[in-house]
């Protein structure tokens, strides 16, 4: 899957790996997808739920044997196609 940007919050625990992707997206143009590395257990209830309270849309998760991979596309207007 393409990305625009990507975050690795491996190794930091809870609430981290979710602020700092709010963060990011807050600087990311409407539609543009973050993929955030994470290897926090709780990131596979976190990241969902911080997608559907704040409108974003988790394009899909990877499953690795260190960490899980998720796809955020930023909610918001999509930039018109020129």
């Amino acid at each position: 899957m393409e990305w625009d940007q990507e975050l690795d919050a491996s190794g930091l625990l809870c609430p981290l790996p979710v602020l700092k992707a709010r963060k990011r997206l807050k600087a990311m143009a409407p539609g543009a997808v973050l993929r955030l590395v994470a290897t926090d257990p709780a990131a596979v209830i976190d990241v969902p739920h911080f997608c559907a309270e704040q409108g974003h849309e988790l394009l899909a998760v990877e499953e690795g044997a260190a960490a899980r991979v998720f796809y955020l596309r930023k909610g918001g207007q999509s930039p018109k196609p020129e």
